[in-house]
């Protein structure tokens, strides 16, 4: 008898805990849910509703109007192919990089290791607003001013390089080194076990590489404003700041219009690929 009360008293326990835990986290993610919904609402509305006081959140009439001006005003989709694919290479190079380097941070014992991977990660330290007077003089002098080059030069071998090796470096500790043992005793080499046993064992520290890979090159500002001039190159971070109107007023709906296109690149990265992500992480803080 005494154990058939305990049970239903410790399942409603566990229901009223879930719940809470529930609560609080539908409170916590207000603040990021409600403004993008407001902004896919408003994207809809025209104007003289996006600015009514009091202010409402979906409108009556909703409208594609906007859509049409976001590529109608500027070469819209080019800008938007052109955030895509240096997203991308930039990605794929720094998903390269950081596992090479992060193998041989964690793998192989050499003199000074330990320095030279302290110096490596102080390169997180270093504002990209201290490098950009410098980089700059640099590009100019090869010539590469107004082009993509120092967009996917500067980010793949920058700071998010920086934290994708040590994510793999974290990884790639946690791995039991009796993989690797194995496989030297079969006659793999220092290269082959790389490609052959630790990368596809490391699925999830590159998954979570590649969303905060992405997501530094997508949301890209500054570094576009420098290097570029020319509107059909520009990228969607510097695209978005010239929707305004003769007078130099905002366009709010159509420049609304046009950041609810650029979220969904991210939103399929991330939908995609978030429980590597979660892993990763994870696993990224086992070892040090």
């Amino acid at each position: 008898m005494r154990t058939e009360t305990r049970r239903p008293q410790r399942s409603a326990g566990r229901i009223v805990r879930r719940v809470v835990l529930y609560v609080a986290l539908a409170v916590m993610a207000l603040p990021f849910v409600v403004p993008t919904v407001w902004m896919i609402a408003s994207s809809f509305k025209p104007l003289n509703e996006i600015l009514a006081s009091p202010p409402t959140l979906f409108t009556a009439s909703p409208t594609w109007a906007a859509y049409a001006e976001a590529f109608a005003f500027q070469p819209f989709a080019r800008q938007y192919a052109n955030s895509v694919y240096i997203a991308v290479v930039v990605t794929l190079i720094v998903m390269l990089v950081s596992s090479l380097a992060g193998y041989a941070f964690a793998r192989i014992r050499f003199r000074g290791q330990n320095l030279l991977f302290l110096v490596t990660l102080i390169g997180l330290l270093v504002p990209g607003e201290v490098t950009i007077v410098p980089l700059f003089q640099m590009f100019t002098q090869v010539g590469m001013i107004n082009t993509h080059w120092p967009l996917i030069l500067v980010t793949a071998f920058a700071a998010p390089c920086v934290l994708a090796t040590f994510i793999m470096r974290q990884f790639f500790i946690a791995l039991p080194p009796e993989l690797e043992e194995a496989a030297r005793l079969d006659g793999l080499g220092r290269v082959a076990i790389w490609w052959r046993i630790s990368l596809p064992l490391a699925k999830p520290a590159l998954s979570a590489v590649a969303i905060l890979t992405f997501l530094a090159s997508w949301n890209l500002y500054l570094e576009p404003t420098v290097y570029i001039t020319s509107p059909e190159l520009f990228t969607l971070p510097q695209a978005l700041t010239r929707y305004t109107d003769a007078y130099g007023g905002e366009m709010w709906n159509t420049q609304l219009a046009a950041a609810t296109m650029t979220v969904i690149p991210v939103l399929v990265v991330f939908l995609i690929a978030q429980r590597q992500f979660v892993e990763g992480l994870a696993h990224s803080g086992l070892k040090g």
